[in-house]
C-alpha cells in the first residue's frame, strides 16, 4: 500500500491512494446517511439526466469500479492508526465534465481548457462527524498535492468555501474544503466566483 504520510507533518495521520485500500474502508467513510452516501463522488461525473436516474447502490458501484481501474485518482483515504477517517477526491479535471458548468466555477478559471489532462482537481472531502476538527481535511489536502505532483499534474485546482464571508456555515456545506485548508497546502486564490467561494490553484510543474 503506497503511503503518502511522510509529507503530512504535523498531522499524525496516514494517507494512501484509495485504490490501494479495501473498499470496505471507503464505505466506512462515506457511511449510509447524508450527502456522501447519496453521491459517492459521482455528481461531477454524470450528466444531469443520468444523475437523476442512478440509484445510490449504482453510484457506490461506479466509485468502486473507478477505484479498481483508474490509473490517476480518483481519491485518497486517511487513516488514524487502522481506522479510516476521511476521503479526498483528486483526479484529472477532464474526469469531471459537469464541473465546467457548475456554479462553483461560474466561468472564473485561469485554466479554461477542460480537456487538459495535466490540470487536476480536488473536488470533495468527506470526514465523518466523529473525526472532524482533527486536521483530517488538511492532511488530505497536503497529500493530494504530492499525489497529483507524482503523477505528472501541472496544476492542481480546488473550489473552496470561505466561512469568513458567511454568517454561518454548516459543516455539511464544507465538503469542497475551506480557503484556509488550501492555503495551508500551498494553494493561492486565483478567482472569486462569489464572495464566499474561491478558486484555489497550485502550480506543480
Amino acid at each position: 500500500m503506497s503511503d503518502l504520510s511522510d509529507e503530512l507533518e504535523p498531522y499524525p495521520l496516514r494517507v494512501v491512494p484509495a485504490g490501494d485500500a479495501p473498499f470496505d474502508d471507503v464505505e466506512a467513510v462515506f457511511g449510509t446517511k447524508g450527502d456522501p452516501a447519496h453521491c459517492w463522488c459521482q455528481w461531477f461525473k454524470l450528466a444531469p439526466a443520468d444523475w437523476r436516474t442512478t440509484g445510490d447502490d449504482d453510484l457506490r458501484e461506479l466509485l468502486h469500479r473507478q477505484l479498481e481501474s483508474a490509473e490517476n485518482g480518483p481519491g485518497l483515504l486517511a487513516y488514524d492508526d487502522e481506522t479510516p477517517v476521511g476521503w479526498c477526491a483528486v483526479e484529472p479535471r477532464p474526469n469531471l465534465p459537469r464541473l465546467r458548468r457548475s456554479r462553483i466555477i461560474s466561468g472564473a478559471t485561469t485554466e479554461p481548457d477542460f480537456a487538459d489532462e495535466s490540470v487536476w482537481a480536488v473536488s470533495c472531502f468527506v470526514v465523518p462527524r466523529e473525526y472532524r476538527m482533527r486536521g483530517v481535511g488538511r492532511a488530505l489536502a497536503a497529500a493530494a498535492v504530492e499525489y497529483a505532483r507524482e503523477r505528472g499534474a501541472r496544476v492542481l485546482e480546488g473550489y473552496a468555501v470561505d466561512p469568513t464571508e458567511r454568517a454561518k456555515t454548516p459543516a455539511a456545506d464544507l465538503y469542497h474544503g475551506t480557503v484556509s485548508m488550501f492555503v495551508d497546502a500551498g494553494f493561492s486564490e486565483v478567482a472569486r466566483p462569489r464572495p464566499d467561494r474561491a478558486i484555489m490553484q497550485l502550480q506543480l510543474g
